[in-house]
């Protein structure tokens, strides 16, 4: 079969060559003025998703909550989910701890592996009272699913207080103790 060259209205030619295999092929334009692209996936961002947490937290509870989350739809069972996450957060002194985790679902993905009595998380928080730090976390996940999956950034305490957003202190006065954001994304990574 013969290659197609199609001339340029200035200069130059677009060769559409035909593919070495047997049988037929169809190559189906579309009936529309527009780019044709190719159909090919893998490796592009097919969807991406967000969630922000823009108001202050604070927990007291020894199991892991919500803090934020973020639900999709993979459009392929092979598909990856790229979830990333920031937090900022508190504590009062080192008095305890604060645990974020990344869960998908009810399964808690991406965190250390817990050691003896240490608990095993994706970042681990200790501030003094005036202090929040910002921590990241991020997952490359293969879900093997088309149903919807939700990503949470969860969050728990070894004891006493933890806050989200904002410092322990939390003073009332514009030169002091701010407030941040904390947020997660997820994205559809065709494979």
């Amino acid at each position: 079969m013969a290659d197609i060259i199609l001339t340029g209205n200035t200069s130059g030619t677009i060769t559409v060559a035909a593919p070495a295999v047997a049988g037929t092929n169809t190559l189906t334009l579309p009936a529309s003025t527009g780019t044709l692209a190719t159909t090919a996936t893998q490796g592009k961002i097919l969807q991406v998703q967000q969630g922000a947490l823009t108001t202050s937290v604070s927990t007291t509870s020894t199991s892991y909550t919500d803090l934020i989350t973020v639900s999709l739809t993979p459009s392929s069972t092979s598909s990856k989910i790229y979830v990333s996450f920031t937090t900022n957060a508190g504590t009062g002194g080192d008095v305890n701890h604060l645990y974020t985790a990344l869960f998908r679902d009810s399964t808690e993905i991406g965190s250390a592996t817990s050691t003896d009595s240490r608990t095993g998380a994706q970042t681990v928080t200790n501030t003094a009272t005036q202090q929040q730090f910002t921590y990241a976390g991020a997952k490359l996940d293969s879900p093997s699913t088309t149903s919807t999956v939700t990503y949470a950034v969860k969050v728990k305490v070894s004891t006493g207080t933890g806050y989200w957003n904002r410092s322990a202190r939390d003073s009332n006065n514009s030169s002091y103790d701010g407030r941040s954001v904390s947020q997660i994304t997820a994205m559809e990574v065709g494979a």
